[in-house]
């Protein structure tokens, strides 16, 4: 009986614990709304504010000059007598694998939006990474005080951009400036918060009568959509029964948790409205760690099993990240790094508060911690009980876009920086160093202008290393134009043993995004069975440099259809030569072409400056996709290469006197004109 209470126990905190993210574009305010939960849950007892530089998410001296988020931090907090761990992630584009990687391992998510701008190009781009990893979310239409702002246009946008079904759970009382509360459509209650006031003194109130027939309408919906999660209810229904405000919530958390609807909620963080209904809402309609799709069941009793997916080093040492699927992580454990093989020993336990640290005794399947003592362990590892080893999906990392060359101001710095790029390399996958074989320079390659700008202010920050920086260039890439069939023979003798391989590949191009494929069709032992691993690596190796300017070559694939071999001579390195000059003469043969990124761009701006700002998109090579009214502004989407968009904030502010603004981010690779063929890399 004592074990049977034990697990209930344990089950029942486990009932009450939420994993959830905070995601959103840039500037919709996700910062701010996490500021508000952390004060009105209690855990800070004043409130920051991203322009004043003194939150306690962004507690990096570069988010706080900068005033945006850079690092995703992670805090737990406290409401209903449920736990709940938030991850405030970034909004821009440039540090997209932080949000890649905190909804990896988060069982629900708070997708926040600009009652404004609406549904934003990262907006999608997060919404389709949630779609990815199957997290369950619930929208939050945000700025409602301001000029321009429109609840039901944003609601619409979700529906045709998201091709979601939104659940409008709340209506605004009032709009723009006079917006001062919500009405809770489940309980059938109008809530307002007196202006000037903190945001605790909220009043619940009959719904006022001038709103009486849009509730009544939005109700319905409501009604009519939940009650299909439930047979009783929507039996109740048929028969005339109103289900009540219980009932509703139980409908909506099941079609929440199944993707068959998304709530919506609203309010103004800024100002403190609408933030403690949203934590009830997180409570009732987000998945418990039970709930949630993920690799493994959460299993309290089971042996250990964990996702490693993030990496801090500071003056203290080495942070690693986890989230526990199953078992629990006590001090002193020793665990098996199941994804490279190496024995590892936790060495501390910790919940963390953004920038503290809170010692604990262990954690248990569900929870996200940090851990210190990991020394092999890296973003997308997977940690286990040495006897149960199981390997969990990895994180994703997109290819970056833009390469700068870097080196160190003094010869001295060398080993310095070396060491310094390999921590920035442990803390964020999505940078990549490597060396230029032709002019030994040191390219540090990501996702944009401004991850580089951050990533080297680290290296003088944080490392004390000074570099000198080449100007940003864009990472093209190679492929062909059209099949083509090429033969090898490599053969050589010059004493001793000899090398022998023949192989014949036909190579084709691909669709754009494909990537490189290698296939083997040998039959009958043309090529023996163990040489085959050396002719894919020979193709790989020699993809790494194409034949126009040295880029990577992508979007092909190389088929081995035949070849012979030596009973002596034959070795694995010989068949890696042999394919290597073949894959080389098929690039040379198959009409290469060059690829560029291009970028998906949005520009807001005034009305006054629309022209200048359509004229100025033609000339950097820019396809115009769309226009749209945003507020007393106007959106312009457009597809634009990358080439054409660098140093393209201060031409947008020249031509709008510093009013417009812009977000852009990778679309796809298509391929450049003749005359953007770089030189020789």
């Amino acid at each position: 009986m004592a074990l049977q209470g034990k697990a209930e126990q344990e089950s029942i905190m486990q009932n009450k614990l939420r994993n959830i993210g905070i995601i959103a574009h840039v500037d919709a305010g996700k910062t701010t709304l996490t500021e508000r939960i952390l004060f009105f849950t209690g855990m800070s007892h004043r409130v920051g504010e991203v322009h004043d530089g003194n939150t306690v998410m962004d507690f990096d001296p570069q988010e706080k000059s900068r005033g945006i988020t850079i690092n995703s931090a992670a805090t737990s907090v406290f409401w209903r007598d449920h736990q709940i761990n938030v991850i405030d992630t970034p909004g821009h584009i440039d540090f997209n694998i932080e949000v890649n990687r905190s909804l990896r391992v988060l069982d629900g998510a708070v997708v926040v939006f600009d009652g404004v701008a609406g549904v934003e190009p990262q907006t999608e781009t997060n919404w389709r990474l949630a779609d990815r990893y199957g997290v369950p979310r619930i929208a939050f239409v945000n700025k409602l005080d301001r000029t321009g702002a429109d609840f039901h246009h944003v609601v619409e946008m979700m529906r045709e951009r998201l091709g979601i079904e939104p659940l409008v759970t709340q209506l605004p009382i009032g709009s723009e400036a006079d917006f001062r509360g919500v009405i809770d459509l489940v309980r059938e209650v109008a809530i307002e918060w007196p202006e000037g006031d903190s945001g605790n003194g909220f009043v619940e109130e009959p719904i006022p009568v001038a709103y009486a027939a849009e509730v009544q309408m939005w109700r319905s919906r409501l009604i009519e959509t939940v009650v299909e999660q439930d047979d009783a209810a929507l039996a109740g229904y048929l028969e005339g029964r109103l289900p009540d405000a219980a009932t509703l919530v139980a409908c909506i958390r099941k079609g929440t948790l199944a993707g068959a609807f998304v709530p919506v909620l609203l309010g103004s963080a800024f100002k403190n409205k609408g933030v403690q209904p949203l934590l009830d809402a997180v409570v009732a309609y987000l998945p418990a760690p039970q709930e949630a799709k993920n690799d493994l069941p959460s299993d309290l009793a089971g042996p250990f099993a964990a996702l490693a997916f993030k990496v801090v080093r500071d003056e203290h040492g080495s942070l690693t990240y986890l989230r526990i699927y199953r078992g629990r992580a006590a001090a002193g454990t020793a665990v098996l790094n199941a994804t490279t093989g190496e024995r590892e020993r936790i060495a501390r336990v910790y919940r963390v508060h953004a920038d503290k640290r809170q010692e604990l005794d262990a954690a248990e399947a569900g929870d996200i911690v940090a851990v210190a003592g990991l020394k092999h362990t890296t973003t997308g590892h997977t940690l286990t009980d040495p006897a149960h080893p199981v390997v969990l999906e990895q994180i994703t990392v997109p290819e970056p876009v833009i390469d700068v060359a870097i080196e160190p101001r003094k010869a001295a710095d060398q080993q310095i920086l070396a060491k310094a790029l390999q921590s920035l390399l442990a803390e964020d996958p999505s940078l990549h160093v490597r060396q230029d074989e032709d002019s030994g320079q040191t390219i540090l390659s990501g996702m944009g202008e401004l991850q580089l700008e951050v990533t080297l202010e680290k290296l003088r920050s944080t490392h004390s290393v000074e570099v000198a920086t080449g100007k940003p260039q864009v990472a093209y890439r190679e492929t062909i134009a059209h099949a083509v069939e090429v033969h090898h023979l490599h053969k050589k003798q010059s004493g001793g043993p000899g090398q022998y391989a023949e192989v014949e590949f036909v190579v084709e191009p691909l669709e754009r995004g494909a990537g490189l494929q290698f296939e083997s069709r040998i039959v009958g032992g043309a090529v023996p069975r163990e040489f085959i691993p050396g002719v894919e690596s020979g193709v790989r190796k020699a993809a790494k440099s194409g034949v126009l300017a040295g880029f990577p070559c992508v979007d092909v694939k190389v088929t081995l259809v035949d070849g012979s071999f030596h009973e002596r001579d034959s070795s694995a390195l010989a068949f890696e030569l042999a394919a290597a000059t073949a894959f080389r003469d098929a690039m040379r043969r198959g009409g290469p072409v060059l690829l560029e990124p291009v970028m998906a761009v949005e520009v807001v701006t005034p009305v006054d400056y629309l022209g200048d700002c359509i004229g100025d998109l033609h000339r950097r090579r820019g396809t115009i996709r769309a226009q749209e009214p945003r507020g007393n502004a106007v959106a312009i989407e457009a597809l634009v290469p990358l080439q054409n968009m660098f140093g393209y904030i201060g031409s947008l502010r020249a031509l709008s006197s510093g009013r417009a603004q812009y977000s852009m981010q990778f679309a796809h690779y298509a391929e450049a004109p003749a005359n953007a063929l770089p030189l020789a890399a």
